[in-house]
């Protein structure tokens, strides 16, 4: 039961969509069904909220995943993810993790400095404090989700184009890579949509077969919006698909039978 743990995770690293400018805005929202086959192991949400903070307005987006029914029981997850993005930069200010998987917690925040480069870490669960320094263009790893959907042209991508980013997560920095693997019409709950593919690179080993072992298909039209993410495992493997949407910013683009 701990391999549906990754995809919580993953969900707000990896289910990155691409597109122009304004591609999302305040009151979008997104459901996922984590599921092996039939049987569904938790739901994962993000949702974006227009706030000010210290004066600037920003973007406050959540994303919250949780293991339901049986899975629950064999093991709990409640993962808390939150960041504060500047609605016209697309930097993010604050980021919050707040985590309880299957008794492993975490209580972190982050305020990020772009002007010192400088990020402040608060260890709320050890009362402990300190500050690194990060890259210029650091996002974290809700940010990029939304400054990808900003800021990349899918319409000249090419097939196996990797696309970099420099992040920082808790207390370190490292490059977030992504591959462009190319274009499906993919059946979904909603109809077939024209989508992209894309994998993002990740440790192969305990949790997954090889670095190229998850998938991500967005749809290919204005908004970007992550579809289905599957991830295979070092055993078994898992999907993530979406179940419920609303707020867009533009209309949805379905393939008429």
């Amino acid at each position: 039961m701990k391999k549906i743990l990754p995809i919580f995770l993953l969900l707000f690293i990896t289910a990155i969509s691409f597109g122009q400018k304004e591609a999302y805005g305040d009151g979008e929202w997104f459901k996922f069904r984590v599921h092996y086959g039939f049987v569904t192991a938790g739901y994962a949400t993000l949702g974006v909220e227009s706030k000010t903070l210290k004066g600037k307005e920003v973007y406050h987006v959540r994303g919250f995943g949780e293991t339901v029914g049986v899975s629950r029981w064999f093991f709990k997850v409640e993962d808390d993810y939150q960041s504060y993005i500047d609605s016209e930069k697309n930097i993010p200010y604050k980021f919050i993790r707040k985590i309880d998987e299957g008794g492993y917690t975490k209580d972190i925040e982050v305020d990020f400095d772009h002007n010192l480069k400088k990020a402040t870490v608060k260890d709320k669960k050890h009362n402990e404090t300190s500050v690194f320094s990060f890259p210029e263009e650091t996002q974290d790893m809700i940010s990029a989700f939304y400054y990808l959907r900003n800021n990349l042209d899918t319409k000249t991508i090419k097939e196996g184009d990797v696309i970099e980013m420099n992040m920082f997560f808790d207390k370190e920095n490292f490059k977030f890579q992504l591959k462009f693997i190319g274009r499906e019409v993919l059946s979904t709950n909603f109809g077939r949509v024209n989508t992209l593919i894309f994998r993002p690179y990740v440790q192969s080993g305990r949790v997954f077969k090889e670095k190229e072992s998850l998938t991500v298909w967005v749809s290919d039209d204005d908004n970007k919006i992550p579809l289905l993410i599957k991830a295979n495992l070092a055993v078994g493997s898992l999907k993530a698909t979406l179940s419920e949407f609303k707020g867009l910013k533009h209309s949805f683009k379905i393939i008429a039978k």
